[in-house]
Formats: structure tokens, C-alpha cells, sequence
């Protein structure tokens, strides 16, 4: 019986043992198991899970909502760290227990290719560091669609995003938001697609402008607003009208499946405000309108919304020329015109300002029939000519050619200053082409008919001041204020010698006149002859007082003659 009783008793302890190393072998060290909670201390929170003595964790491995809502019994996952440590004690984990389950569901959503949400925590080299319950990697590439120009701007937000890498050993998690933008995208853009047709209204969001218009995000799928079919009117700038990110409510023009590509419009929501527009704006009409742009050749007034006509530069004043509009008008002044002509085809409309006053023109004849003297002050002065303003506001021209009779004028400012008050006389008037040509010169009786045939003649010594130097010749100021020319070829200087050298302005000269042409008006002098008419004077003047040089001695040798035969001879 003892021996049956020992032999029991082995096989129970044998049992027992089995029984009891059956128990730890649920209880491996790195693994994840369930406990209860079966005391919340101040420091620490001692757990069950069935092993032979209770572990703890300590308090700060919960966060304070989590610790709050404790209570005992409840079933928690933690993480066997050591079944003893040197005091025999059971080491639990609840923050590895949590990691190794976020572990496991991440690696769960990336298989089943799961979006997970996640917090962008700060921005590193290369992209962002996002929290989804570990540290994860968001590649600055993966972030949108397009480059995110502010990425600060998205620290501390959330977002749904896809993990495309994992490894759990490495604690190495890449994720995207583009993929899952663009499987949105994608979605999108087949729903769209699958129901766009030409003459759609759909709305779109500004997602790009250029200088030639504005790209829509129409769900999936870009479609361009062409910038001539943003408004009727004129449009500066697509960013004058909207901004990135503006919803707009746009018709399909054109959608070619092909090619992928779609044409959009705004402004054929209404209705074509040039449809109407000679009936509204017929020709001969007085308008009000705003000018809106200017440009060199003239002003673009707004009649209306969408419908613009033009005020040429030269439809701008009856009185003078106008260099540019912006000496007229302003962009934003309200003006009044006359409707000119009217082009709906070409959606062009012609105004005149100056049909508006009445023309100075028609009464400027009669009240300046030619031959009038006026009296007005010089506007400006130019290469050809000076402008001088009459009170009704009209400008004549004085020509260089009708400034003097006499003179040779280069440039009308030897004669006229601007702000200077002038007389002239009404020589021509050109109503067609808005013209009044004024003459200085015509002031006095022209010498050519009157004196300067009579004073000056061929062949005659003349004597004036050198006026002006010229390649060609020298300009001698005769008396009367009439100039004549000695030209090069007549100047008789030295084969080497040069104008300059031989004279200067103010010298006063002789020359003889070779030739006086009044219907040319020109009196042509000679340097070359006068020195030779000179010359040749003083030779006859040497000749001549040796001719009474002789006949001097020949009467002294017959006097002597005289005197010696009439002495008597010696016998």
C-alpha cells in the first residue's frame, strides 16, 4: 500500500508540474496577453493575467483620460517584459503592449490597403514627420497633388493618408496623401466624365490661372476658361475677376474625348450684348460712357457691360493734334461722344469726342479769309516749323520756308521762342485736312521783286559779314539782310587749306557778285574773282605809274638836250 500510495503520489506531482509548466508556457517574454486590473495604486496599477504572482505598471504608461476611466476588473493588453526579475516580481508594458498593437493594425491596413489618420508633427529635410501612432515619414512629394509652396502651414493638422511602406523590426513607416488624393481623383474624374457633354452647366474650382485664362478643377478632370471667354467686356487679366480656389458655375463649349480636352465659358451664361447693339447704338448718336483703358492710338470707352467702342486719337479735339489720349482723358472719366460708325459683325463701334462741340473749322474761313493778320502766341517749335494758337483754339503753322525772304534759316528757333507772341498773315487754310498755314516773311513786301534786283548786279564788289559755314560754302549777310553764298569752288583758298581756316563768323568780306537769280533767290558771290579783279586792278595801277615814270624822264633828257645846244660853242 505504501508503495501504491508513493507511486499515486508521483504521478499527481508529475501531473501537477505538467499542469502548472502548461500555465507559464502562455506567459513567453515579448508577447502580448490580457490581464484585470486588480489595484490602482499611486504610483502603479497591479494587473492579473493568471500568472503565479500579479505584475505592475507603473501609472505613467496611461494617459491621464485613460487612468481616470480605470477601474478594477477591467481587462487590459499588456506586454510581458519579464516573467522574474532579480526580485522574483512580473514586469508588464501597457505603452509596448499599445505599440505592438498599433504595429499590427498598421501592418493590417497596409496589407488590406487601408487608410489610417494621422497629426503632421513638424516639418524635416525632405517632408513632414506625422504622428499615426507611431512616427511616420510623409515624403514632401506625397503630400498633394500639386508642390505645397507653405508646408508650416500644415503643422498640427490631420489627414487621412496610405501607407506604402512598413517594416516593424526597423521602425520604418512611409505614407502618402497623394495616393489617396489621386484615387479621389480618379473616382472623380470617371464621374465626371461619364456624364459631361457640350452645353453643361457644371461648377469648377480656380485651381490655376495663367495669362491666357483659368484652370478648373471640374471634378477629376481640368478644363480651361479661356480669358476671351471670361466676359463680353474686356478682360486685363484673368486674375482681375477671380482667385485660386473660386467656385464657378462655367458651360462646357467644347469636350473632345480624344484628346481629353475641354473648353469652357462664362461669359455665353448671357445673353450677347452685341446682338442688339446698332439698334442701341445707332450711328449719328450722342453717348455717355467710361473710358477703361488707353493706348497710343486712342481710348476705349464702355458703352455698356460687354460692348466697348473706340475714340481715335485723331476724334479727340477740333483744335489741335493730339500726341497721346492721356493728355484728353483719364482711365475711369465719364465722357460724351458721338457715335461714328457701327461694325456688329467685327463687334466695333467708332466715337468721335469732337463731334460733340461745334467744329471751329466751318467758320474759320470767313472769319480768316487769307491774307488776314493775326496775332497769337508760339505753342512749340519743331525742325520744320513753329505752331502758333489762334483764340478759338485752332494752331497755325509757320514754315521754316515762310519765316524769311532773306535769310537761311536751319531751324525755326533762330527766329520764334516758345511763349512768344507773333504776328503773321493767313496764307492758306485746309479745312478738309484741318490745316491753317501761317507766313512770317509775308509780313513785308518780298525784296526779291522789289530791291535786290535793283541793288545788287553782276559783277559787282559787295561787301557783308560771314553768317553761317557750311561744307559746301560760306553765307555772307549782305546790306538788307539778304545773304549770298560763296561757294567752295569760288572761295579761292589753298588746295589744303579748309573753310574753317579761313574764316570765322563775323568776318566781314568783299566779294564780287557773279550771279543774282530772283526766282531762285539766290545771290551767288565770288571770293576767287574779286582777289582776281584785284589783282589785276593793281597791275594796271603799277603799269599806269610806270608810264608817267617815263614820260617824266623822257622830258628831263630833252630838256637837258635843249639846254646843251643852246650854249655857245667854243671857236
Amino acid at each position: 500500500m505504501d508503495a501504491a500510495s508513493n507511486v499515486i503520489e508521483e504521478m499527481d506531482r508529475e501531473t501537477l508540474e505538467a499542469l502548472y509548466e502548461e500555465t507559464f508556457r502562455n506567459f513567453e517574454e515579448g508577447t502580448i496577453t490580457e490581464g484585470r486590473v486588480v489595484a490602482i495604486q499611486k504610483d502603479r496599477v497591479v494587473v492579473d493575467i493568471g500568472y503565479k504572482s500579479e505584475g505592475m505598471i507603473a501609472t505613467n504608461q496611461f494617459i491621464p483620460e485613460e487612468l481616470e476611466g480605470l477601474v478594477l476588473g477591467d481587462m487590459i493588453q499588456v506586454y510581458i517584459e519579464q516573467r522574474e526579475d532579480p526580485d522574483g516580481n512580473l514586469l508588464l508594458s501597457k505603452e509596448k503592449a499599445d505599440k505592438m498593437k498599433t504595429w499590427e493594425e498598421l501592418e493590417v491596413a497596409h496589407e488590406e490597403e487601408r487608410e489610417v489618420e494621422g497629426k503632421i508633427m513638424s516639418r524635416i529635410k525632405g517632408g513632414m514627420m506625422v504622428d499615426i501612432g507611431v512616427k511616420a515619414f510623409l515624403p514632401g512629394s506625397q503630400i498633394d497633388l500639386t508642390p505645397v509652396r507653405d508646408l508650416d502651414g500644415l503643422v498640427g493638422k490631420t489627414f487621412p493618408f496610405k501607407i506604402i511602406k512598413i517594416n516593424h523590426r526597423r521602425g520604418n513607416v512611409v505614407i502618402s496623401r497623394r495616393a489617396l488624393l489621386e484615387e479621389t481623383r480618379d473616382k472623380k474624374r470617371k464621374t465626371t466624365l461619364s456624364t459631361l457633354a457640350e452645353g453643361q452647366l457644371i461648377e469648377g474650382t480656380v485651381k490655376n490661372i495663367t495669362d491666357y485664362g483659368a484652370f478648373l478643377d471640374l471634378g477629376g478632370i481640368d478644363g480651361l476658361l479661356h480669358i476671351t471667354d471670361i466676359s463680353w467686356g474686356r478682360v486685363g487679366h484673368p486674375s482681375d475677376m477671380f482667385s485660386v480656389g473660386d467656385k464657378l458655375e462655367v458651360l462646357v463649349l467644347k469636350y473632345d474625348r480624344d484628346s481629353g480636352r475641354i473648353s469652357l465659358g462664362l461669359k455665353q451664361k448671357t445673353d450677347d450684348p452685341w446682338a442688339n447693339v446698332e439698334s442701341t447704338f445707332p450711328q449719328g448718336s450722342r453717348v455717355q460712357g467710361k473710358v477703361v483703358s488707353l493706348t497710343d492710338y486712342g481710348a476705349f470707352v464702355e458703352l455698356k457691360p460687354g460692348v466697348e467702342g473706340l475714340v481715335h486719337v485723331s476724334e479727340m479735339s477740333w483744335a489741335h493734334e493730339v500726341r497721346h489720349p492721356s493728355r484728353v482723358v483719364a482711365v475711369g472719366e465719364q465722357i460724351e461722344a458721338q457715335v461714328l460708325h457701327v461694325d456688329q459683325h467685327g463687334r466695333k463701334i467708332s466715337l468721335g469726342m469732337k463731334q460733340t462741340a461745334p467744329n471751329p473749322w466751318d467758320v474759320i474761313q470767313a472769319k480768316y479769309p487769307v491774307g488776314t493778320r493775326i496775332e497769337g502766341k508760339v505753342k512749340s517749335v519743331t525742325d520744320f516749323g513753329a505752331f502758333v494758337g489762334l483764340d478759338e483754339g485752332i494752331d497755325g503753322l509757320i514754315h521754316i520756308s515762310d519765316m524769311s525772304w532773306t535769310k537761311h534759316v536751319k531751324h525755326p528757333s533762330e527766329i520764334f521762342k516758345k511763349g512768344q507772341r507773333v504776328e503773321a498773315i493767313i496764307i492758306r487754310i485746309d479745312k478738309e485736312k484741318e490745316r491753317l498755314s501761317l507766313g512770317y516773311k509775308q509780313l513785308t513786301d518780298d525784296p526779291w521783286v522789289s530791291d535786290i534786283p535793283v541793288r545788287y548786279h553782276i559783277g559787282e564788289t559787295t561787301t557783308g559779314t560771314v553768317s553761317k559755314i557750311a561744307d559746301f560754302g560760306v553765307f555772307v549777310e549782305l546790306e538788307g539782310g539778304v545773304e549770298g553764298l560763296i561757294h567752295i569752288s569760288e572761295a579761292g583758298q589753298d588746295s589744303h587749306a579748309r573753310l574753317e581756316e579761313m574764316f570765322n563768323e563775323g568776318d566781314t568780306v568783299a566779294a564780287k557778285i557773279v550771279k543774282v537769280d530772283c526766282e531762285e533767290r539766290k545771290i551767288a558771290l565770288s571770293l576767287r574773282e574779286f582777289v582776281k579783279d584785284s589783282e589785276s586792278q593793281e597791275l594796271q595801277e603799277f603799269h599806269a605809274s610806270q608810264g608817267t615814270v617815263d614820260q617824266s624822264l623822257g622830258r628831263a633828257v630833252q630838256g637837258n638836250e635843249s639846254e646843251e645846244s643852246s650854249e655857245p660853242t667854243a671857236e
